[in-house]
């Protein structure tokens, strides 16, 4: 075998730490290069006075020992270590007159629920739920698997295959539309994320019924937070402030990064775990591409973009859900382009590192395309741009308020994020939240790692692997370094200490 070279990483987001952790078990050289003072990327939460607001995790596919991907989480971090919240009701929809639906976690509440509460809908909620029932066991697949491994796995699925077929092939939007009751349309009224396959709601209402999607107290960071250990623990180190503004290419090579001070770093390999477009037009200079790419460019839809009022609440708020969307009577404005007909609230009271207690930490999720705008205003009206987000959080809290009577007064801090934050602090092309918004067009299937032309150069992330989330960039760093590795003739060697 061949004595492993050097790779430098750009990006110490979910992907970047992920690849940087199978490079070193694999015993490369590792530069990971993060352009700010801490590493997760939009894994990410921050802290306002007492309390901490996170913006990333939901929830964590692979949080039971014996479920779909812990064993690959288990290669790149210890995550035994989390301590895991299995929600019973995942969400509850309610509207402004009382009426209310609680989508349970598990699957036989969930439809005993559904029934009751919908009767007029039972064989449509049945065959939903009959199929959460039959892809409870489906695996995630893995762009590394060899052609063995996935036909194995394909006559595996095979008498899943057409259910997987037909809710592969249809949006979240159109399969709501199958309901009369107006809640559980309203639960299946995507908005911003309608165009999304249903198959992936589908898939993750079965992983949460499995208990292999639970929340890790502490958040995003607190999985950041134990990659990162493990990186180090493997001899690896992070550059903290360190912007990349190109790729040295040489004879067709990737062969090292310059950073904005000038410094030229140098490589065997270069792996992007960056904003794709960023990526391949920026630090690229639009040199190299690939159909595949330009294609996605061009036509694929994108994750929007989002603000986040957070808010810190001086209430226990323990009796209510953690995740709550009520349906409005008027619809929000949140900028000229953009009216919801509902609002997202989660409410962190399971998560007892995020407020004293007695207190709790309250966020509501206003997803946007139109991140032009905010960028716009920030840049050339900043006035205005604080007037705007002062606007947005009033209204919030004056409809939450409606819901939690006397709540307003209780608010001990309000924090208000945008696009252009989004833009400011990941450069996600348009401000996307997680990168190929996986629809009935794109499927599970995968971009390419590399590009036409250009050897020794990987790509990583949610740009890479549409659907986005943490899943996305677990598995296409190990793809990437065992691609890196196989080309190189050394041995792919997750999990191992080099």
């Amino acid at each position: 075998m061949k004595r492993p070279g050097k790779i430098t990483i750009i990006g110490g987001g979910i992907a970047g730490l992920c690849t940087a952790v199978y490079a070193r078990q694999s015993g490369y050289e590792v530069d990971l290069l993060e352009q700010h003072q801490s590493a997760g990327g939009l894994a990410t939460s921050w802290r306002r006075g007492e309390y901490t607001f996170e913006t990333c995790l939901h929830w964590l596919v692979g949080s039971n020992p014996g479920g779909t991907l812990h064993a690959e989480w288990r290669e790149v971090c210890d995550i035994d270590r989390l301590r895991f919240v299995d929600h019973e009701e995942f969400v509850r929809v309610e509207d402004e007159h009382g009426a209310s639906l609680h989508i349970y976690a598990d699957v036989d509440c969930l439809e005993a629920e559904l029934v009751k509460v919908a009767p007029e809908d039972e064989i449509e909620i049945r065959y939903f739920t009959n199929a959460i029932r039959q892809l409870v066991d489906l695996p995630m697949p893995h762009p590394d698997q060899p052609w063995l491994a996935r036909i194995a796995g394909i006559l595996k699925m095979l008498p899943d295959l057409p259910l997987i077929w037909r809710l592969s092939h249809m949006s979240v939007d159109d399969y709501g539309k199958r309901f009369t009751h107006p809640l559980l349309r309203a639960f299946f009224s995507g908005g911003a994320t309608g165009h999304l396959s249903v198959l992936a709601l589908i898939l993750s209402l079965a992983w949460m019924s499995s208990r292999n999607a639970g929340y890790a107290i502490g958040g995003s960071q607190a999985l950041v937070r134990i990659i990162v250990e493990k990186f180090f623990s493997l001899g690896g180190h992070v550059r903290y402030g360190a912007r990349v503004c190109k790729i040295l290419v040489e004879d067709a090579a990737a062969v090292g990064v310059q950073l904005e001070s000038g410094e030229i770093i140098s490589a065997d390999w270069v792996v992007s775990a960056a904003d794709g477009h960023a990526t391949i037009h920026n630090l690229l200079g639009s040199r190299y591409t690939d159909k595949a790419f330009e294609e996605a460019f061009a036509r694929y839809e994108t994750f929007p973009s989002y603000l986040q009022v957070s808010l810190g609440v001086a209430r226990d708020l323990a009796q209510e859900p953690g995740y709550l969307t009520l349906v409005l009577d008027d619809q929000f404005e949140v900028d000229p382009e953009t009216r919801l007909p509902a609002l997202a609230f989660r409410i962190f009271h399971y998560d007892p590192t995020f407020a004293p207690p007695g207190k709790t930490a309250v966020t509501c999720f206003l997803p946007t395309r139109n991140f032009a705008f905010w960028a716009d205003l920030r840049r050339d009206a900043p006035e205005r741009y604080q007037s705007e987000k002062h606007r947005i959080a009033q209204a919030v809290i004056a409809v939450l308020e409606r819901r939690l009577h006397g709540l307003r007064d209780e608010i001990e801090v309000t924090d208000v994020s945008t696009p252009a934050t989004v833009l400011r602090y990941t450069s996600n092309w348009k401000g996307s939240m997680e990168g190929w918004l996986m629809t009935p067009d794109t499927g599970f299937s995968a971009l390419p790692h590399t590009l036409a032309g250009l050897q020794h150069f990987a790509m990583v992330g949610q740009w890479v692997q549409p659907g986005g989330g943490l899943p996305s960039g677990l598995l296409t760093a190990r793809a990437a370094i065992q691609a890196i590795c196989r080309q190189d003739h050394v041995s792919f060697r997750p999990g191992a200490v080099p």
